[in-house]
């Protein structure tokens, strides 16, 4: 069974257990160093702190996208320096409603780890709840952590690249969904990266309709009725989940799952790497 979401309360019971890991994502794009400043204010009692931009992104050459992938052996590795070993389960959080949350819930997956799960309701949830908080700098690697830990598998969830996308709409055998704002969709504006408009063929799903009024995600039926109106009959595996950089598409991707709608793929690079290369089509409306 697919690991999707898992409950504060529920969380809460298994806090300080050898076989967990918890990892605070809480970030924002437009000021980076603000996760790690609400990290060390105060963070769930025992988690550690990734960086979205630092530790689970690669280089940037400027034509691989704003989040790109990092090597298989080098994410592991990271998540090993954590303690983090095949019979790990681990749990992510973030204050925005679980989208960077949700980024790490797919690279595990990637990895070939399926004992993980987003913190449903994210810090909002844990802090509305009262349960066991800390500050400071937190515990950051195991030094110990030398044998015995995570090592890549099979994928349980392989991603798409920019090749294969470009290739798709000649040919279509997929069909993109585009997890941002519709007003990014449709070339209205655009925050972030230097062209507006989307991949041509894309439908649009904005992710913030994963959500229900308290932050939470909604039903497994609401959003497998909400999905199904936006793809109609078009299976799970044939869906290819994009956005900006990769992050708030694994939020779609995560929300399909609850949904029962297994099998749809990723393209990390998305809308930032698409438009890193003149040459390949944009659409607008």
């Amino acid at each position: 069974m697919t690991m999707t979401l898992i409950s504060a309360s529920e969380l809460a019971v298994r806090l300080g257990d050898a076989d967990l890991r918890l990892f605070d994502l809480r970030h924002d794009l437009m000021d980076h160093a603000a996760g790690r400043r609400q990290y060390e204010q105060s963070h769930i009692a025992g988690a550690r702190y990734l960086d979205n931009e630092t530790e689970l992104a690669a280089p940037r050459t400027g034509k691989n996208g704003r989040h790109p992938l990092p090597e298989r052996a080098a994410l592991a590795a990271l998540l090993a320096s954590h303690g983090v070993t095949p019979n790990t389960l681990v749990v992510a959080y973030d204050a925005s409603g679980g989208q960077f949350a949700s980024h790490l819930w797919w690279m595990l997956r990637w990895l070939g780890h399926d004992r993980v799960a987003v913190l449903d309701g994210g810090w909002q949830a844990w802090s509305a709840a009262g349960l066991a908080v800390e500050s400071g700098t937190g515990p950051q690697t195991d030094p110990a952590a030398t044998s015995g830990g995570l090592t890549p598998r099979a994928a349980l969830t392989e991603p798409v690249n920019a090749d294969t996308v470009l290739a798709n709409i000649a040919q279509p055998a997929f069909t993109v969904l585009d997890a941002r704002a519709a007003a990014r969709y449709r070339g209205e504006m655009e925050p972030i990266d230097p062209v507006a408009g989307h991949i041509p063929g894309a439908l649009n799903r904005p992710n913030t309709d994963n959500l229900a009024a308290d932050g939470r995600f909604k039903s497994p039926q609401e959003l497998r009725k909400e999905f199904e109106a936006v793809l109609g009959k078009r299976a799970p595996d044939a869906i290819v989940h994009q956005c900006g950089s990769g992050i708030t598409a694994s939020h779609n991707l995560l929300a399909m799952e609850v949904a029962g709608l297994s099998g749809s793929r990723l393209y990390p690079g998305s809308w930032s790497e698409w438009v890193s290369d003149a040459s390949r089509p944009q659409a607008k409306g």
